[in-house]
């Protein structure tokens, strides 16, 4: 009967204890989670605002509610009395070790955490990062996703994006194409340059502001090595490509321009 006694006076000074606290900690986590709640639906307004992709608001905005909601649990813990230091420091040394183990993965991750807020560029863009050029089908948390222009699909991890040079061709509504065509000495440049000029005012899709310019670029020892340089639209830039050195070919063989061979000519640089 005393052991039974013993047992209630023990539990009554535990309630008379931690009752409260315990109260306290309900109410704290009850009004916690619904100011949280709040701020991460401010949160998502504010993104919204800013100019933030659809898809990285959702994540930004669970991140937020995780990192706070943690919080708010540890605080409910410290109220009960519970010592939550042993706790922290073990879930730091996993959360190293971790890190350590998927530092890889985690420079991926935060790269693309930076593509998605500060948007070098997105889904549906025309970019030349590293050694491919393409347009981006997709941005992914670790990954970017690119359609290269010869239809292959190439999966680039972000860090190696975001360490790199990018181009992003679509920012621009216009751009330049730049295509390199070798002349005989023995022509008259006058001349060429009429026909050139002609044949790229007939081409669809070249821009007649900015207009297109034909100049003498170098010379090398078989040929006078001359710049084409017309402007198209962004969307239309490879079909523009394509048919100007389709069209000056044909205009220099219909005028009896000779055929020159260069060594070193580089055709079809995106002008920057």
């Amino acid at each position: 009967m005393e052991t039974v006694e013993k047992y209630l006076e023990l539990i009554t000074e535990m309630l008379i204890q931690y009752a409260p606290k315990v109260l306290l900690a309900a109410v704290v986590l009850w009004i916690g989670f619904r100011i949280i709640n709040r701020i991460v639906n401010t949160g998502i307004k504010a993104m919204e605002r800013g100019g933030l992709g659809h898809d990285v608001r959702p994540f930004l905005a669970s991140m937020l509610g995780i990192l706070l909601k943690t919080l708010l649990v540890f605080s409910a813990a410290g109220i009960v009395g519970i010592e939550t230091t042993s706790f922290v420091a073990a879930l730091a040394a996993a959360g190293f070790a971790i890190g350590l183990a998927l530092q890889g993965s985690l420079g991926n991750f935060a790269a693309g955490i930076i593509i998605l807020i500060f948007r070098p560029y997105k889904a549906g863009d025309l970019v030349t990062i590293g050694d491919f050029t393409g347009h981006v089908t997709e941005v992914q948390i670790f990954n970017t996703v690119i359609a290269t222009l010869d239809n292959r699909t190439v999966i680039l991890p972000n860090s190696e994006a975001i360490n790199g040079a990018i181009t992003n061709l679509s920012t621009r509504q216009i751009l330049r194409i730049d295509i390199e065509t070798p002349m005989p000495y023995s022509e008259d440049f006058e001349h060429v340059e009429r026909v050139i000029l002609e044949a790229l005012r007939n081409t669809p899709g070249v821009l007649s502001e900015p207009a297109p310019f034909v100049g003498i670029q170098s010379f090398d020892s078989h040929s006078i090595i001359l710049a084409v340089r017309p402007y198209a639209e962004a969307e239309a830039y490879w079909n523009v490509y394509f048919a100007v050195t389709r069209n000056v070919k044909r205009a220099l063989s219909e005028n009896g321009v000779g055929v020159a061979y260069a060594e070193g000519v580089e055709m079809g640089k995106i002008g920057k």
